[in-house]
């Protein structure tokens, strides 16, 4: 008679959470919690809003990967010891937990809804002659250089608090990037904000904060998004908490002062780059964990995880981009060659199991 086998819960499908699931599903009792049904390949996000049909590709729904699991389309509201509760009331008990919620962001819970917003995306950028974009960090950054390849013809603004963009990467490679957006006539205005609050939609006028006013037709928003941590503030994980709503974790990405509780993805206060790829990494490294400790293995010889180094590759349109390795920082058509032309959406998909 097969022993049975230890149920892992793993709260949020991201793409540490979805992957983690797909990789220990043949090992153990999986229960996947996540308020939506679809797994989405992040990177992909702003390809999509110029060619949504791309999004067909990177969103996957949890079922097409999950083969051998539970999937629980909620929200997870609270945590014991041994259980999760859910805000449709089901409580699902666990030997191991891992949190996987990431960033909060406000996301539909069906796939065609999701596609949808995409499609409707894609229109308002097609119709509109002139396009303010709210943010010069990786996503601002990508999105003007689709925008700006895709559809030459529109004026694009860009407006950043920062002094530079890409802060999370070195000078040399924000640079690059910002000379690049320059070549393509994108405005850039730095260390400036916009209130968007204030701002006339009828008249779509636009005011900084020093004061310059920018037409557009319509704008993006994209900025950070806070840490998907605020359920856990009145649980037994709240002490774990940074002041950033992080999650503080030992090498070998368990949650502080807990044996059989992890953590990985964006919502860690891992040092280093918050990037899908080594979201990833965390779940290989907690997934190798997973299989050892359900095997009887002892603790001790599990799997670490040291930080990353601050790698990144910045897709600037569809044939172009940025990168930043240790030793090495350049720009032109080979990142582009690297990361732009599929953004990695293929390899995601294969190493998900699924056709690429």
């Amino acid at each position: 008679m097969e022993a049975e086998k230890k149920k892992v819960v793993i709260v949020g499908g991201g793409i540490a959470g979805g992957l983690l699931a797909k990789s220990i599903q043949f090992n153990c009792d999986v229960t996947l919690i996540d308020p939506k049904e679809y797994f989405e390949i992040p990177w992909a996000e702003l390809r999509n809003k110029v060619e949504p049909s791309f999004a067909e590709r990177a969103i996957v729904y949890h079922k097409d990967y999950l083969t051998n699991g539970t999937i629980i389309t909620s929200r997870a509201i609270d945590v014991t010891e041994t259980t999760v509760l859910t805000a449709d009331g089901r409580q699902i008990s666990y030997d191991y937990l891992v949190i996987a919620t990431g960033h909060n962001e406000a996301v539909p819970f069906m796939r065609e809804e999701r596609l949808a917003q995409y499609k409707a995306d894609y229109e308002k950028i097609k119709s509109a002659k002139s396009i303010l974009i709210v943010g010069g960090g990786g996503v601002g950054v990508e999105l003007a250089g689709e925008i700006a390849t895709d559809f030459p013809e529109k004026k694009v603004t860009l407006v950043h608090r920062g002094t530079r963009l890409l802060e999370f990467i070195g000078a040399k490679a924000s640079k690059k990037a910002h000379d690049w957006l320059k070549s393509k006539k994108v405005e850039v205005l730095l260390e400036q904000s916009v209130s968007l609050d204030a701002a006339s939609e009828a008249e779509k006028v636009y005011e900084t904060s020093t004061g310059e006013k920018i037409s557009a037709d319509c704008h993006f928003l994209c900025v950070g998004k806070p840490f998907g941590s605020s359920w856990l503030q009145e649980t037994i994980l709240k002490e774990s908490l940074d002041n950033r709503g992080r999650l503080a974790v030992d090498e070998y990405m368990r949650v502080k002062g807990w044996k059989n509780i992890f953590a990985i993805g964006d919502i860690t206060d891992v040092k280093e780059v918050k990037q899908g790829f080594y979201a990833q990494k965390h779940a290989q490294v907690v997934a190798k964990s997973l299989k050892w400790l359900v095997k009887g293995g002892n603790e001790t010889k599990m799997s670490t995880y040291k930080a990353g180094s601050p790698i990144a590759i910045v897709s600037l349109g569809r044939k172009e981009g940025v990168a930043q390795f240790p030793m090495l920082t350049f720009s032109g058509w080979l990142p582009g060659k690297i990361k732009s032309k599929d953004l990695f959406v293929g390899s995601t998909r294969k190493q998900m199991g699924l056709p690429s």
